[in-house]
């Protein structure tokens, strides 16, 4: 299992080096025990309460990307307080990661009321990116409407002759896109969901999607 360790403490006090020392020492053994591959480790000091941490944003990067399958910690709080450790624990969520902290010797059980939220919050992005899909598949429809046809793809008649083009789910990309998702990121995100696509198809679909929609609006 790849894994990235995150050390965390709240201040710039000498005394907390020894801390950050601890952590490090003791979630290096924990790997080395579980026969665990460390990616990174990531040493910070900063308030848990602050979720754009440069520390935490590496997290959150390896996590997006797929780069990791946990994030070792010494306990749960090290990852963030409040509505900051919310949002951490949904984006881990969302990406199947695990989160492992000494405290519970394997992954972290979420307290009920944390459950809760990260249910709820999941349901509204769920509800979100149906809104969204159908705000995109609205622009479409517009499109058709005023005589765009997409199977015709008039902008590149002539070019790659003989070959077809690939089917891709727009609608995803522009949701990924619009997420902050790079090309390169969601090629790799559709390849995942099964779909032969490249970074530059990917791209060049974005493009003619947004210069459709905004030629009609």
């Amino acid at each position: 299992m790849k894994v990235v360790i995150y050390c965390r403490v709240s201040t710039e006090k000498e005394a907390q080096e020894s801390s950050l020392e601890r952590q490090r020492a003791e979630l290096s053994g924990l790997a080395l025990k579980k026969g665990f591959e460390i990616v990174d480790i990531i040493v910070e000091k900063e308030s848990g309460y602050d979720v754009e941490r440069e520390g935490m944003l590496t997290v959150l990067d390896y996590v997006t990307r797929h780069l990791v399958e946990a994030v070792l910690v010494t306990d749960d709080t090290r990852i963030g307080r409040g509505n900051a450790k919310i949002a951490i624990l949904h984006t881990f969520k969302k990406h199947d990661v695990q989160l492992m902290t000494m405290e519970s010797d394997g992954e972290y059980k979420l307290a009920d009321a944390e459950a809760m939220v990260l249910e709820i919050v999941s349901l509204v992005e769920e509800y979100q990116r149906k809104l969204h899909n159908a705000k995109i598949a609205r622009g479409m429809r517009r499109a058709v409407d005023n005589g765009f046809r997409p199977e015709q793809n008039l902008n590149r008649q002539g070019e790659n002759a003989g070959r077809s083009r690939k089917e891709v789910p727009i609608e995803e990309i522009v949701r990924l896109r619009e997420l902050g998702l790079t090309f390169a990121d969601i090629a790799t995100t559709l390849r995942g969901m099964g779909h032969d696509i490249s970074k530059a198809t990917v791209n060049r679909r974005y493009l003619e999607y947004k210069e459709v929609v905004q030629s009609y609006e």
